[in-house]
C-alpha cells in the first residue's frame, strides 16, 4: 500500500520523480548527435534539435548528468529528455546508463536520429528495427538491444559523390532551413503524441501513408 502512495505523491509532486524514486516507470527521449559547437547545426545533430525543440516547449533546460549527456526530466509529462554526450558512435553507453537509472524498458525509449536515405524533411516512425546503418543506432542496440522505438527525419544523400561522413557532419544549405525547420517541429509534435498516447498513435498521424510497415 506504501508503494501505491509512493507513486502516487510521484505524480502529484514532479520534484519527487527528479529525485528520490527514479524507479518509477517514465519514457525517455533521446535526440542524438555529436557535442561542441563545433557539430551545432550539421545534419547528424539533427535529433539534438528536436530535443531542444521539445525543452523548449515544456520550458525547462537539459543539465549535465553523470558526465555522459545532457538530461532533464519533466516531472508533469512523465518523461526523460536526453542528448548523449559520448558523441554519436557511442551513444549506447550514455543511453543504457540513462535507461537503468529510471528503470525505463526499451519500448519506452524514442530515439531520434538523422537518416540519409529518407528525403529531406520527411519522418518515418518505427516501432522497432534495425540499425539500418546508423552507427548512433548501433551503438544503442548493443546496450537495449532492437526493440526500442526511433524516429528518424530524412537530411537526404546530396551528392553522391561526397563522402557520406562529410556529408552528415557539414550545415543545411540556405535553401534547405525552411523544410528542416518545419520537420524538426513535426519531430517534436510526434515526439508529445508518442508521450502521450505511444508510439502507434504517433506512427499513424506521422507517418508516410506508404510507409506504415515495420522495418
Amino acid at each position: 500500500m506504501s508503494g501505491f502512495r509512493d507513486f502516487i505523491g510521484a505524480i502529484l509532486n514532479p520534484k519527487i520523480l527528479k529525485s528520490s524514486h527514479p524507479q518509477i516507470p517514465v519514457k525517455l527521449i533521446v535526440g542524438l548527435g555529436n557535442p561542441g559547437a563545433q557539430y551545432k547545426g550539421t545534419r547528424h545533430n539533427l535529433g539534438f534539435e528536436v530535443v531542444d525543440e521539445a525543452a523548449r516547449r515544456w520550458n525547462v533546460r537539459l543539465k549535465s548528468w553523470k558526465s555522459v549527456a545532457g538530461l532533464v526530466v519533466v516531472g508533469d509529462r512523465g518523461v526523460v529528455l536526453a542528448e548523449p554526450k559520448t558523441f554519436m558512435n557511442a551513444s549506447g553507453e550514455a543511453v543504457g546508463k540513462i535507461a537503468a537509472y529510471h528503470h525505463i524498458e526499451p519500448a519506452d525509449v524514442l530515439v531520434v536520429v538523422d537518416d540519409v536515405n529518407l528525403p529531406l524533411g520527411r519522418l518515418r516512425l518505427r516501432r522497432s528495427g534495425s540499425a539500418g546503418g546508423h552507427n548512433g543506432l548501433k551503438s544503442i542496440i548493443q546496450y537495449l538491444g532492437g526493440e526500442f522505438p526511433r524516429l528518424r527525419i530524412g537530411v537526404g544523400r546530396g551528392d553522391l559523390r561526397w563522402d557520406l561522413a562529410d556529408h552528415v557532419l557539414a550545415t543545411f544549405e540556405r535553401d534547405e532551413h525552411d523544410a528542416v525547420n518545419q520537420a524538426i517541429g513535426r519531430a517534436a509534435d510526434a515526439v508529445e503524441l508518442f508521450v502521450d498516447a505511444g508510439v502507434e498513435m504517433a506512427m499513424n498521424r506521422f507517418n508516410a501513408p506508404d510507409d506504415q510497415a515495420s522495418e
